[in-house]
């Protein structure tokens, strides 16, 4: 008599402890650039590039207009690029008419999204959404809510020794 033969269904393997690396810089680069070489992925079917999109992200949710400075700002705390580089970003996103300027008799220096920008965002950012998804899925909140946690220590003290200038 044999028995009929059953399938298990595929699921990711976790690595036990004794296996994980141990959480270092090349293991958080490696995780960023896949991941980041993913989401680029998306962002070249849209022709646009990284820069733009972090920068297009940061006037995008903004609750209305915002400085130059203070986009340039942002973008250079998060991206470690120079604020040349992110004013000729905030350039191209205006000539490509995805951020305008904006002009008030009391303040200058604002830009917002248009309305081409808002939808051009939606559209990326729910497609990279779904990319995350899948790069997330079946990751234990609890594991997520670690690294999180790791990470964002990790970046403090980057961000301090920076300051530093060590």
């Amino acid at each position: 008599m044999t028995t009929p033969a059953t399938t298990t269904p595929f699921t990711p393997s976790t690595p036990t402890s004794a296996a994980a690396p141990s959480l270092d810089g090349r293991v958080i680069a490696l995780a960023h650039y896949a991941a980041r070489a993913a989401l680029e992925t998306v962002l070249t079917r849209h022709d646009l590039t990284f820069q733009q999109s972090v920068t297009l992200r940061v006037v995008a949710v903004a609750d209305g207009p915002v400085t130059r400075k203070e986009v340039v700002d942002q973008v250079v705390d998060s991206l470690k690029i120079g604020a040349a580089e992110v004013r000729s970003v905030l350039d191209e996103l205006a000539t490509a008419e995805l951020v305008a300027a904006v002009e008030r008799p009391t303040e200058a220096g604002l830009v917002a999204i248009t309305d081409a920008g808002r939808e051009f965002h939606a559209r990326t950012t729910a497609e990279t959404g779904a990319v995350s998804a899948r790069i997330y899925a079946g990751i234990p909140a609890e594991d997520l809510a670690v690294a999180g946690r790791v990470l964002g220590l990790v970046t403090e003290r980057a961000n301090a020794e920076l300051a530093a200038g060590r």
